[in-house]
């Protein structure tokens, strides 16, 4: 029987021929592979059954917070997948739709083709636009990313919204935080920004699953900042891969609409980097039915249904934490292999 984390987790002893501890610890002593690792923790079938921290967070010329249970830890890209979430509640109530365009302001002039971009087309990261992704560009290379995160931009969902589009809608696919920020405006203009935006993001989602630690930064618009800021501790970070692993249900109550979570993790774009797009989540397309957020320098919110078991790592390593994910499929395999 699946056990409730709500309140608090249930803790138990991890399955006989498991050894987590074996399993893990090289992402906490081979610096030189895998950098700092600030946090693991694993649940089963609804109770925790390995956490372990280490190591400080970044102190910007101070040594920073010592890592344990109660530190909040950035998510980067992962918060994407949060907004997954958020926008299911506004599917689930009918104040969105996946088929029809999302009201983004300016696109809706009968000659601009963004007109024809659906919420759908933002999720799956196909939507068409000129937004460049790129964290370390060559010498007077573009990077949009950058410019929207740290370039003083006050309003990040219009100013990606702002840009023009190259394909169209639904023919290429083009991973973007700026089409994260898009969506993340159209939240906040049904729910109101700011404040309000926070409150409704708690009410509909962090107090429903017991996520009580998670603590979103918006930009000077009031737009939650989805594509990269959200910080929780790492049993919070659980709880929100249990959602989806319970199909969207928690408690015996559907949080999310029919079928939300299988439109999260169905394969529809091949990634340069790895792994497969899906809307606004990752899938190796395994038969194990393995998906997951991931964000910059290797945060991990991994859900594995065939093992009913969710896994988060957040840590700092290298620029994309590339090198995590032959690991993760690989302790992915050995948790299936040995039940």
């Amino acid at each position: 029987m699946r056990a409730s984390p709500t309140a608090v987790w249930e803790t138990a002893p991890q399955p006989e021929r498991w050894d987590l501890e074996e399993w893990c610890d090289p992402l906490f002593s081979d610096f030189g592979t895998y950098g700092e690792t600030w946090a693991v923790a694993v649940a089963h079938r609804g109770r925790l059954v390995y956490s372990r921290y280490d190591g400080r967070l970044p102190g910007w010329g101070s040594p920073g917070q010592v890592v344990g249970p109660e530190t909040g830890l950035l998510s980067w890209s992962t918060a994407k997948s949060v907004l997954h979430a958020l926008v299911g509640r506004l599917v689930a109530s009918g104040r969105l739709r996946l088929d029809q365009p999302p009201g983004v302001p300016g696109w809706g002039e009968p000659d601009d083709p963004r007109r024809l971009i659906t919420l759908d087309h933002l999720l799956t990261m196909r939507d068409g636009l000129d937004f460049v992704e790129d964290y370390d560009p060559d010498g007077n290379g573009r990077s949009d990313v950058i410019k929207m995160l740290f370039g003083g931009v006050e309003d990040m969902a219009a100013f990606a919204a702002d840009r023009g589009v190259v394909a169209d809608p639904g023919t290429r696919y083009n991973y973007s935080s700026g089409t994260s920020n898009i969506v993340s405006g159209v939240v906040a203009r049904l729910v109101g920004g700011g404040p309000t935006y926070q409150a409704w993001m708690r009410a509909e989602l962090f107090d429903l699953i017991g996520m009580r630690s998670a603590a979103p930064e918006f930009d000077q618009a009031g737009t939650w900042v989805a594509s990269s800021y959200l910080r929780a501790t790492a049993t919070d970070w659980l709880r929100f891969g249990e959602l989806y692993l319970r199909n969207g249900v928690w408690d015996g109550r559907a949080l999310l609409p029919p079928g939300w979570v299988d439109h999260a993790r169905t394969a529809r774009s091949a990634d340069p980097d790895g792994g497969f797009h899906g809307a606004h989540w990752w899938t190796d397309d395994d038969n194990l039915g393995t998906f997951w957020a991931e964000g910059y320098e290797g945060q991990f919110i991994i859900v594995c249904p065939t093992t009913e078991t969710v896994i988060v790592r957040f840590g700092r390593t290298g620029s994309s934490g590339s090198v995590l994910a032959p690991w993760r499929r690989d302790l992915v395999q050995a948790m299936a292999d040995r039940l």
